[in-house]
């Protein structure tokens, strides 16, 4: 597995998060609308791009929150190669380069359904928060938050 850090302009991270935004599409159902106006690219400086063999698999981003919190957006790992810990290098890749930017801690939501990705992120030291933002008040949403 090679990482590299990217920006939001990079075709792989774009098609990635294309497959993502599709994946989403069908999870959220009628709510998709709500969780897509949240999930623009557009801005995001910093992202990650994971390769296994020069193929793009898994990806990942932050964008600050606030001067101290850094939002990890955009986790998504291609099925293809899924549960060979892409995810969870993505996620510690993005930990360290938040601390390196000098964020303090960072936040996440996720889907309360998607259990692996709960996981990760609690392998990981994420802890659950309440819903913070726009997602106060979201049932299907789950927050986390881990000090860098």
């Amino acid at each position: 597995m090679i990482i590299h850090r990217v920006n939001s302009a990079h075709a792989d991270f774009q098609n990635l998060v294309k497959l993502l935004d599709i994946d989403l599409a069908v999870h959220n159902g009628e709510q998709n609308a709500f969780f897509e106006q949240f999930n623009k690219i557009d801005h995001i400086k910093n992202c990650i791009v994971a390769y296994i063999d020069e193929v793009p698999a898994a990806c990942g981003a932050f964008k600050e929150l606030s001067q101290d919190t850094a939002e990890i957006k955009r986790m998504y790992t291609d099925p293809k190669f899924r549960r060979r810990g892409l995810a969870s290098a993505v996620v510690k890749e993005l930990e360290d380069w938040a601390k390196e930017s000098g964020f303090e801690k960072a936040v996440l939501e996720t889907s309360a359904e998607l259990k692996n990705a709960i996981s990760v992120y609690e392998k990981r030291g994420f802890c659950r928060i309440p819903n913070y933002g726009q997602y106060v008040g979201v049932e299907t949403s789950v927050c986390y938050e881990k000090i860098l």
